[in-house]
């Protein structure tokens, strides 16, 4: 189809780090160099498995999702990936948002420290849709900024973007010194360019502040009925177009 690299969403079956013996781990990797793909990001999915919600006030959660976090850092450096998502969590109704805020920037913080080590960069997500304590691109840059490390950066996807009302494009200007990573969806998860984002708009913008990450795709989920090769063609077709239309190579 065209792609470079793949997204692993970090649950089970797939690829819940306790779940995956050292053999199945190189297994993956040479089916990677096989295809000719790298790892272009790593999601430590909520509710893949056991709760992992950085911002929970149970301590044991709490410290279950770091220890999680720690495995999938450790996955990524040995499938060469060069980037962990971040998903801050959600406030327990209970917490206040600014202890749910504080619990985060602590496993965020403790996080960075280990990654740093194996060079990989942590992105901070603004997730409306799905949770409730990182929303917007200004609350993803505060909480980067707050972490002090140099390898925590930020990322966003269109799909929320679209969730809030907001202009993708805008996300990417206001990001963009520590924008290292994107998810495309159009609405509804739909692929770009089968709804109403405007997609010629987000692209220019990121060839305008000289993005060099890669572009993900997150689509397709939104029902039991999508047919992930399509969903995958589709995505990349249309994107190569503008790219093309824009001279974005």
């Amino acid at each position: 189809m065209g792609y470079d690299g793949i997204e692993i969403g970090c649950a089970s079956p797939h690829a819940w780090p306790d779940y995956l013996s050292p053999q199945r781990r190189l297994e993956i990797k040479r089916l990677l160099a096989d295809h000719g793909l790298k790892v272009a990001a790593m999601l430590p999915a909520p509710g893949g498995g056991p709760g992992v919600n950085p911002s929970s006030p149970l301590k044991e959660e709490r410290q279950f999702t770091i220890h999680h976090y720690k495995e999938v850092i450790r996955l990524a450096h040995e499938w060469e990936c060069p980037t962990v998502i971040w998903v801050a969590g959600w406030v327990v109704f209970g917490t206040s948002q600014q202890d749910a805020w504080n619990y985060s920037l602590q496993g965020l913080t403790e996080c960075a420290r280990y990654a740093r080590e194996l060079g990989v960069t942590l992105v901070v997500e603004p997730t409306p849709a799905d949770s409730n304590l990182v929303e917007t691109a200004d609350d993803a840059l505060l909480l980067a900024e707050q972490a002090g490390e140099t390898n925590v950066k930020v990322m966003f996807d269109t799909f929320h973007a679209f969730y809030r009302n907001e202009v993708p494009s805008d996300y990417v200007y206001r990001m963009k010194d520590k924008l290292h990573h994107i998810h495309l969806s159009d609405v509804d998860r739909l692929p770009p360019g089968r709804g109403n984002g405007n997609f010629t708009a987000v692209l220019q913008a990121l060839k305008e502040i000289g993005y060099k990450g890669y572009l993900s795709m997150e689509v397709g989920f939104h029902t039991r009925k999508a047919d992930p090769d399509w969903y995958a063609a589709e995505s990349i077709r249309y994107l190569k177009r503008i790219m093309r239309e824009i001279g974005w190579d």
